[in-house]
């Protein structure tokens, strides 16, 4: 064999491990962007919206339908605190608002700020569960040993498919501290909430 033989070998060999190196940094670099189209196309992951939706008093309201949604409370790392809903669950029918209470009692000896992160399954039907006043909108303080009721309201959409009898609305309680975490980002927190 000789050296212009082996050499060639040689940089076609380097010319694809370059390649393949490459293509798997754009593949790892897009694979965020690509997740989160797949999970908005499929409704994965129960991601709903961290805005106040419009409610009017004009939504259509199916009153020969009920639909069984169930609530859910934990808190993240397992901190000192107490969270949970006063309902486990009830049945709503789609169109008509509902207000649900949390009871929330900061444990801990010191003032510290939290960040409730809502979760929706099935996946499907997060787009479909609306909530128009909501504590998950914005960082909670809390003084140390500080309890209280937060309330969601919200309702169904109607147009969430027949099929779906039960849905199930989670929130997981983070605890940032004694400020605000210039680190902490909701949507993330979301993303990792509705893995659980």
């Amino acid at each position: 064999m000789s050296d212009e033989t082996t050499s060639k070998r040689h940089t076609n060999l380097v010319t694809r491990l370059v390649l393949v190196t490459v293509g798997m940094f754009g593949f790892g670099f897009a694979l965020v962007p690509l997740y989160d189209v797949i999970c908005d196309i499929t409704g994965l992951n129960g991601v709903v919206d961290l805005q106040a939706a419009d409610y009017d008093g004009a939504a259509e309201v199916d009153p020969d339908r009920k639909v069984t949604v169930e609530f859910v409370a934990t808190v993240n790392d397992n901190r000192p605190w107490e969270f949970t809903p006063e309902v486990r669950r009830m049945e709503v029918t789609p169109g008509e608002l509902y207000t649900v209470t949390f009871k929330t009692t900061n444990e801990q000896d010191e003032d510290t700020v939290s960040q409730i992160v809502p979760s929706v399954a099935p996946g499907r039907a997060g787009r479909h569960f609306r909530k128009t006043e909501c504590f998950c909108f914005t960082e909670q303080p809390f003084e140390a040993g500080e309890n209280r009721d937060m309330s969601v309201t919200f309702f169904i959409d109607p147009r969430l498919h027949e099929r779906k009898q039960v849905v199930t609305l989670s929130y997981t309680l983070f605890d940032l501290g004694a400020g605000d975490d210039p680190d902490f980002d909701p949507e993330d927190a979301q993303l990792h909430a509705g893995s659980e």
